[in-house]
C-alpha cells in the first residue's frame, strides 16, 4: 500500500536508515489511533523536546494495529486508518510519521533488541516520549522504565508522559481510545469529540451507489468506511471538507432498511450544493447526532423523515457555527 501522501508531514514505511529530513529525531512511540488528547500531550512534549535539543519531531507508530494482526483480521475499530492518522498528526505540527510494519518480524524483537536495531540503528533517536502505559518489545516486555534505562545507555533521551484526564473537572478516567470507541459505538459524537479533543472524522473516496438519492431529491456522497469501523448506524450532522473547503450536511451510516439492508455506507447529502464528487478524495467529520436508522414504511415516508433532518442538521450545525 502506498504511503499517505499529507502535505508538510515526511511520511516513510520500514526505513533501514535515518529518514531524509528526520535525521536524529525526537520520537513519540505508540499506535496514537484516534490522535486524542492524551496523544497531543505525549506529542507536545515530543515537540519540546526536539525544539531543546533542535532535532526534527516524528512519531513512530505501526500498521496494521498489532490486535488486528495477533487476530489474522480487522478486529479494531480504528479511529484513524493510516492515512486519516498521518491527517491528524499533520495538524499538530510535526515533522513526520514514521510507520513499522507491525508482522511477525518486529512482533518477535525483544525489547531490547527493537532498542538496538529500530531506535538506533534505523532511525537514530535523540529522544523519545512515550505514555505512562507504554510497552513494547516481544510479549510486551518492554515498559517505560526499561526504556529510560536503554536511553541512559545508548544515548538518547526519555521522558514518560502521564495519564491525561478525560475532562478539566478531575475525572479520573484517564483518556484513551477505547473510550472514544465506546462512545462512537452508542453514536455520542460529543463525548468522543471531548474525548478526542476534535471531532471524529473519516477518510474516503466518494464511490458511486444506486443513486437512489438523487431520485428522491437528496443526492448523497457515498463513502465506504474502514472494515472495522462500529460507529453506530444512523443520522448525523456532518461537515465534508474537499480541497479545503469545508461544505455542511447531513448524512446516514448504515444498511438502509427501507431500500435493501445491504453493507454498511457512509451516505452524505451535502446542503446548498451541487457537482459531481465521485472518485474525490473527502474528509467527513461527525459533528453531531440526529437519531438511529430505522426501516420506514415506503419511500414517502422515508422522504418526509429526511426533509426533518436536514432541518435538524442545520440547527445542529448553526449553533456549532
Amino acid at each position: 500500500m502506498p504511503e499517505p501522501q499529507v502535505p508538510g508531514l515526511v511520511v516513510v514505511t520500514d526505513p533501514a536508515s535515518p529518514p531524509p529530513g528526520l535525521e536524529g529525531a525526537v520520537v513519540a512511540i505508540g499506535n496514537f489511533d484516534g490522535v486524542h488528547r492524551g496523544h497531543a500531550v505525549v506529542i507536545q512534549h515530543a515537540e519540546a523536546m526536539a525544539k531543546r535539543l533542535g532535532k526534527p519531531c516524528a512519531v513512530l507508530t505501526f500498521e496494521p494495529h498489532p490486535a488486528d494482526y495477533f487476530a489474522g483480521r480487522p478486529v479494531v475499530f480504528r479511529l484513524t486508518p493510516e492515512r486519516a492518522k498521518a491527517m491528524a498528526l499533520a495538524r499538530l505540527g510535526l515533522d513526520g510519521m514514521i510507520v513499522f510494519t507491525f508482522d511477525h518480524r518486529l512482533a518477535s524483537l525483544a525489547a531490547e533488541d527493537f532498542v538496538e536495531k529500530i531506535l538506533k540503528q534505523s532511525l537514530g533517536i535523540s529522544g523519545a516520549v512515550v505514555g505512562y502505559d507504554f510497552h513494547f518489545g516481544k510479549s510486551r516486555a518492554g515498559s517505560p522504565d526499561f526504556l529510560r534505562a536503554a536511553g541512559a545507555r545508548h544515548g538518547f533521551e526519555v521522558e514518560v508522559v502521564e495519564k491525561v484526564l478525560a475532562d478539566p473537572d478531575g475525572s479520573p478516567e484517564a483518556v484513551h481510545s477505547a473510550a472514544t470507541r465506546t462512545a462512537l459505538e452508542d453514536g455520542d459524537v460529543a463525548r468522543a469529540r471531548r474525548l478526542l479533543g476534535h471531532d471524529y472524522f473519516v477518510v474516503g473516496e466518494v464511490i458511486h451507489g444506486q443513486k437512489l438519492g438523487r431520485e428522491l431529491g437528496f443526492p448523497t456522497a457515498n463513502v465506504a468506511l474502514d472494515a472495522g469501523s462500529k460507529l453506530r448506524y444512523g443520522i448525523y450532522a456532518v461537515t465534508l471538507t474537499l480541497d479545503g473547503v469545508l461544505y455542511e450536511g447531513v448524512a446516514s451510516y448504515g444498511r438502509r432498511p427501507t431500500v435493501d439492508n445491504g453493507v454498511a455506507l457512509l451516505e452524505v447529502y451535502l446542503l446548498d450544493f451541487s457537482g459531481d464528487l465521485y472518485g474525490r478524495q473527502v474528509e467527513v467529520a461527525f459533528v453531531g447526532w440526529i437519531r438511529p436508522e430505522v426501516k420506514f414504511d415506503g419511500l414517502e415516508a422515508l422522504v418526509a423523515q429526511i426533509h426533518d433532518d436536514v432541518e435538524k442538521a442545520r440547527a445542529i450545525l448553526a449553533a456549532r457555527s
